[in-house]
């Protein structure tokens, strides 16, 4: 694919018009009452709809990006660009999805533009918009790229942020034990989707401190 990305730049997306049940159950995935516009680190995942691989492929433990990829990687590295309060740390796009930390950075509530600060939420939700529109203009149509919601672990120590790291850094090494992996998911029909550490995962624990 040979095609020049188009669209808009980065901006707030609107939320769509979903029925007030599915906004309610998105809302289960955060943590209650924690406002995600104060200034922190959140680990960030962030699945492509139905699992389906579209970014690339992982080769002997290295990913490579298509064209999709790496318009997706291009997405991500013009958070920072266009939110003068997020900053991106370690990430890496899977075949099928997106690992990175983001930080909210102290600042004005509006910015120099006059442009309100923007939280967590917004800023996901602005990336996704974005990097749909690439993706789509590339395959020259319209369909739903991402999963409706994402899934984020707030990273509160030094110690769990490095760990994190590490995991976002190596991730294409796991590839083969990864439960994001379909091939994994039809090897295993009770695989789940577990992108973000639990407690129940024994490797992971740690970052939950």
């Amino acid at each position: 694919m040979s095609k020049t990305l188009v669209g808009a730049g980065l901006r707030p997306a609107q939320p769509s018009s979903e029925g007030r049940h599915e906004r309610l159950r998105r809302k289960v995935l955060r943590f209650p009452g924690y406002d995600y516009s104060q200034p922190g680190s959140y680990f960030v995942t962030i699945c492509t709809n139905d699992r389906r691989c579209l970014l690339g492929r992982v080769v002997e433990g290295a990913m490579q990006l298509n064209d999709l990829g790496t318009a997706v990687e291009m997405c991500c590295r013009a958070l920072a660009q266009h939110y003068p309060h997020v900053g991106l740390d370690a990430f890496v796009v899977m075949p099928n999805h997106v690992h990175g930390i983001i930080n909210l950075m102290d600042g004005a509530s509006i910015d120099e533009r006059g442009r309100t600060r923007q939280g967590l939420p917004e800023v996901v939700r602005a990336f996704k918009a974005f990097s749909s529109r690439q993706i789509n203009s590339l395959r020259e149509k319209q369909a739903s790229i991402w999963q409706r919601s994402y899934y984020e672990h707030i990273i509160r120590e030094e110690e769990s942020l490095n760990q994190i790291r590490e995991y976002i850094e190596t991730n294409p090494l796991r590839w083969h034990l990864d439960h994001e992996n379909p091939e994994i998911a039809h090897a295993d029909p009770g695989a789940g989707l577990r992108p973000a550490p639990t407690k129940d995962d024994p490797d992971l624990l740690p970052f939950l401190r």
